[in-house]
């Protein structure tokens, strides 16, 4: 029986810990040890008995490890139903709080990097594009409007060909050194591009700001692409245009610590996962060869109503 195995999982109060804080964030072996502050042989331990148990999912990207609470039935049902448990527990919500100050750590070393590499990121992404053309390449799938949000903006090389397709062009980053460049490649254009400093998982951004919404190789570098196109759902107007352009699922290790990636890159069907589950509906969909055995691929999506909960 299901109830059995659950329960015999989750009597220990690591374990529950774990789970408590697996529900609201993906971690790594690495930062589970941080968290519990145990010995790697002891978290492993737990870990299995929960995966075991199917209380847990594992997500492998290249050598990494990453876990979080399950999302299949029946044992994601088991879990939303005692949850309420968790709440109003001292010891559970400092797991909390040390949980979100690593995920806080994780996106400074991001910003860190870019900072970093701010005044050769042009440079550095034509070691990862070739001779592609990949801003000509996400220009064909944009129709003229009036407001087009580029996020992960990086030094603006997209933004002055987004220039063409709409009025105000509007770019994100959360780099400063990566807006400065940015902002010094239009010192002299006469209509610049409106300059915002923020995280993709919080963008600087009101509800349904921007027809159109591009994200060109920057998902890869983001904690939770989940949340972040969860985000720009929100940005985005009824019907409004979705770019994603990024890397096919990899497993060049060195691209971690050569161009700063989160993640290896991603399969289609973990993309169009992403887009469903956060109400986008894909509509085209290109492949392209890149070098370094690297294939990029461009999602086109369009923002579609959420649907209504039926009045019981």
């Amino acid at each position: 029986m299901n109830i059995v195995i659950y329960f015999k999982a989750l009597s220990d109060a690591t374990r529950i810990r774990l789970i408590n804080s697996l529900l609201h964030h993906e971690l790594s072996v690495n930062e589970i040890v941080a968290l519990m502050k145990m010995g790697q042989s002891g978290i492993s331990r737990h870990l299995k008995i929960l995966m075991d148990a199917e209380l847990l999912k594992c997500r492998r990207d290249g050598v990494w490890a990453f876990y979080s609470v399950s999302d299949i039935e029946p044992a994601r049902k088991f879990i939303d139903a005692i949850r309420y448990l968790f709440q109003d527990n001292k010891m559970f919500s400092e797991d909390l709080k040390r949980a979100s100050r690593l995920i806080e750590d994780r996106n400074k070393r991001t910003v860190q990097f870019f900072d970093a590499v701010a005044a050769d990121w042009d440079l550095i992404k034509r070691e990862i594009l070739g001779d592609f053309n990949l801003n000509e390449a996400i220009l064909q799938n944009i129709d003229p409007c009036e407001t087009i949000v580029d996020l992960g903006c990086g030094t603006g090389e997209l933004i002055a060909n987004l220039k063409q397709k709409a009025s105000t062009v509007i770019g994100v980053d959360s780099s400063v050194k990566m807006i400065e460049e940015t902002r010094k490649r239009f010192l002299s254009v006469k209509n610049p591009p409106d300059l915002r400093l923020g995280e993709l998982e919080h963008l600087p951004l009101s509800d349904g700001e921007a027809e159109c919404a591009t994200v060109s190789m920057v998902l890869h570098h983001v904690s939770s692409p989940d949340a972040a196109i969860a985000e720009i759902y929100r940005a985005l107007q009824p019907g409004g245009t979705f770019i994603i352009a990024d890397l096919d699922k990899h497993n060049n290790e060195t691209m971690r610590k050569s161009y700063g990636d989160r993640w290896l890159g991603f399969r289609r069907d973990e993309i169009e996962h992403f887009l469903n589950k956060n109400h986008f509906a894909l509509k085209e969909f290109q492949s392209r060869s890149l070098g370094q055995k690297l294939t990029l691929n461009i999602y086109k999506s369009k923002k579609i109503s959420k649907p209504k909960h039926k009045e019981k």
